[in-house]
Parts: structure tokens; sequence; C-alpha cells
């Protein structure tokens, strides 16, 4: 199973809807990628590892698929109108990163 994961830098002044976010975008997104998508986590940053300082992501998406191939086609078709929502929950520049689980709970 691999997982891709868009983290939102936290970046000084920065907007984002977690509201929207949860409620509206993540909707799009299972719409859009069906079943291929295996599952959907959402995290909101709260702290950093330095006490006082903020998280370095403000927040951060975490979609599974069965393989790279799966998720290549599944996102495709729609990542004109899934990257197009983003203007209505964040100014962030989202990084992506995949990776392959070897252990989750």
């Amino acid at each position: 199973m691999i997982k891709v994961s868009v983290l939102y830098p936290n970046t000084p002044g920065v907007r984002f809807d977690m509201t929207y976010y949860c409620e509206q975008h993540m909707a799009i997104v299972r719409e859009c990628l069906g079943s291929a998508c295996q599952g959907i986590a959402v995290d909101a940053g709260l702290a950093s590892a330095t006490p006082g300082e903020a998280a370095p992501y403000i927040a951060m998406g975490h979609l599974y698929f069965d393989s790279v191939a799966v998720f290549e086609q599944s996102f495709a078709p729609h990542a004109a109108r899934i990257m197009g929502d983003l203007p209505n929950f964040t100014d962030s520049q989202p990084l992506v990163q995949i990776s392959e689980v070897r252990l989750a709970p």
C-alpha cells in the first residue's frame, strides 16, 4: 500500500480553512478518486518539537492506494478539478510525498 501525503507549510500569515478542507475539498477528492482511494486522513498541525514554536505544517492530507500506478490512473483525469479547488481553502503551496506504508495501526 502507498500513501500520498499533501503537506501544507505553515508560513507566516498563511490562510487555511480546515472546515472547508475536511467537508468540501475531501468530498471532491473522494468523488473524483472513487474506490481507487482506500482511505483518507487529515491532520491539523498543533506544534513543533520545540516548545512554543508553531507546527511546520498547518495541515496534512493523506490518501491511501494499492500502488503508485493506481494513484496516478485515478488522479490524472481529475487533477485540474482537485488542484483548482485549492484557492477555496488555502494560499499555502502544498508539498506532495508518495510513500510506501511499511507499518500502520
